[in-house]
């Protein structure tokens, strides 16, 4: 996937509108008006309703609270208004399905407003239902803008900056225009092109914010991995974590020992974690507790974490086996508070750590400090964390066991020598198999999707009919009857004998003539 980013004004100047601890609605626009829509709309759908799947049976706070869903065809079509996505996964399904029901390519001519009809609508949409909902306590005041299309990504930015310099655009947070394209036309996998920068008009500077431009290709894991964005803590209020390490002199005078240098990062989830989904669509999942002290980043990371490093470990000398729970990725933050220089410079800093650990082949060894000490906090404990380096620039975070949490194990020594006759067989089977260079986990699939959507799916529900002596009363007035009906009346509401009589009976039909006994049927007549 090849992502290019058309830069405006930085976004410290104009910080989108967010609810601490919120995350963004989102609005998709589906052009259908693409020539290939036959074989993108049947991958478009599995990918979005995978990944709403996981939205809906996510245990903790709602990822993805608020869905609109349009499709432009050419005219733009609203086919699923503001909708909360957990506890609607039917209703969500239903728009799929009407999705994949569209015409193939050919049956709608290309070109049009129709997707910058669909952004004006959606925003005010939008709006509407933030005024709605701000009455009843709701503070979720940003979305996010998706548009899937064919055309080429430039022109449709140009057309975007042009139409919505007049819009209202302070509930909008971020725009991305996906191109849609079959793979014979892509780049070389793994090569990420950069687009330089062109001179910002004032036209985005008005936007105050970054229109994002990718390239996907149009297969279900590619557009998968796009909609899982959604599943991100997004927050940018503040940074997530402080890498506490000593401070060091560049001159022959040595910092003092209590000095440290601090950098400033954000923890982002590496893969989600399935004691979070496994059992969650009847609501028997429960969410990590954010105040225990070895959940270090509970989604969503509400609290700042501080990771003191308190050594250096040879990268050979860490057994895997003393490595436990999610791992977590750790970035140079994002935090538009922050003044731009110091973003700079605690993104260089980061950098220069990344690559001399690297060089070094070491680890760190940190310590998780508490985050709030009260009266109440007689004994702190302290949870161990190493940090790995990568090729990349972000480290990788796992907690590291302790002393109180180590079981006794045994490792008996390996024998040098085994028998022909048992050594054969095994050497046998494993010259069986086949050999991958490295572990792909998109190769791997567990039926985890179609348990969850068989899970969350609710039949609608039937009432079923009360006994008699259970129904509630209905205080009409009485009407006045003759005496004929009021002597009738009684037998009226006594069973019928074609609710009673045998099946053999009701499959012999009305050849028997009427079962009524003559007088009811001289009173209805």
């Amino acid at each position: 996937m090849n992502c290019r980013k058309l830069p405006s004004e930085p976004r410290r100047i104009f910080p989108a509108a967010k609810a601490p601890s919120q995350q963004p609605s989102h609005i998709l626009v589906v052009d259908v008006t693409s020539p290939s829509w036959a074989n993108t709309c049947s991958v478009l759908s599995e990918a979005l309703e995978n990944v709403l799947c996981l939205a809906c049976g996510l245990a903790g706070p709602c990822r993805v609270p608020l869905l609109s869903l349009y499709v432009v065809q050419p005219q733009q079509e609203c086919l699923l208004p503001f909708t909360q996505v957990r506890e609607n996964f039917a209703r969500i399904q239903a728009c799929i399905s009407e999705l994949r029901s569209l015409p193939a390519e050919g049956c709608f001519p290309q070109g049009g407003n129709g997707v910058l009809q669909a952004v004006q609508d959606g925003l005010q949409q939008f709006k509407q239902y933030s005024r709605h909902t701000a009455a009843g306590g709701s503070t979720n005041n940003s979305v996010e803008i998706t548009i899937l299309t064919s055309q080429p990504s430039r022109d449709m930015v140009k057309q975007l900056e042009k139409k919505l310099q007049d819009v209202d655009l302070v509930s909008l947070r971020r725009i991305q225009v996906i191109e849609v394209v079959k793979r014979d036309f892509l780049e070389p996998e793994d090569v990420e092109q950069c687009v330089p920068a062109e001179e910002p008009s004032s036209d985005v500077a008005i936007l105050g914010m970054d229109i994002e431009v990718q390239t996907v290709e149009d297969n279900v894991i590619s557009l998968e991995m796009l909609f899982k964005t959604w599943l991100h803590d997004h927050g940018t209020e503040r940074e997530q974590l402080h890498l506490l390490l000593p401070s060091g002199s560049f001159g022959h005078a040595a910092a003092p020992k209590n000095t440290i240098m601090c950098l400033k990062c954000d923890l982002q989830e590496r893969l989600l974690d399935p004691a979070l989904l496994l059992g969650t669509a009847d609501g028997t999942g429960r969410a990590a507790d954010a105040s225990s002290p070895w959940h270090m980043a509970a989604w969503p990371s509400t609290a700042l974490h501080k990771l003191r490093v308190l050594k250096a470990l040879k990268s050979e000398g860490v057994c895997e086996s003393v490595l436990y729970g999610p791992p977590f990725i750790i970035k140079p933050t994002s935090c538009w508070q922050l003044d731009w220089d110091e973003l700079e410079t605690n993104q260089h800093s980061f950098h220069a750590l990344c690559h001399s650990l690297l060089k070094r082949k070491w680890m760190l060894l940190a310590r998780h400090e508490p985050q709030n000490i009260g009266p109440n906090w007689n004994v702190v404990v302290y949870p161990y964390y190493v940090i790995v380096p990568s090729d990349s620039a972000s480290l990788l975070v796992k907690a590291v066991a302790i002393r109180e949490l180590l079981l006794p194990s045994a490792f008996p020594a390996l024998l040098a020598e085994h028998p022909e006759r048992v050594r054969g067989p095994i050497e046998s089977a494993l010259n069986n198999l086949e050999v991958e260079v490295a572990y792909n986990p998109l190769h791997l699939k567990s039926n985890l999707y179609k348990y969850l959507k068989s899970s969350l799916y609710k039949p609608p529900h039937r009432q079923q009919p009360q006994p008699r002596e259970q129904r509630p009363e209905r205080h009409q007035p009485r009407q006045p009857q003759s005496r004929a009906k009021a002597a009738v009346a009684p037998l009226l509401m006594a069973p019928s004998p074609l609710q009673t009589r045998p099946a053999a009976a009701a499959r012999r039909g009305s050849c028997e003539g009427s079962l009524l006994p003559k007088e009811y049927e001289e009173f209805l007549q």
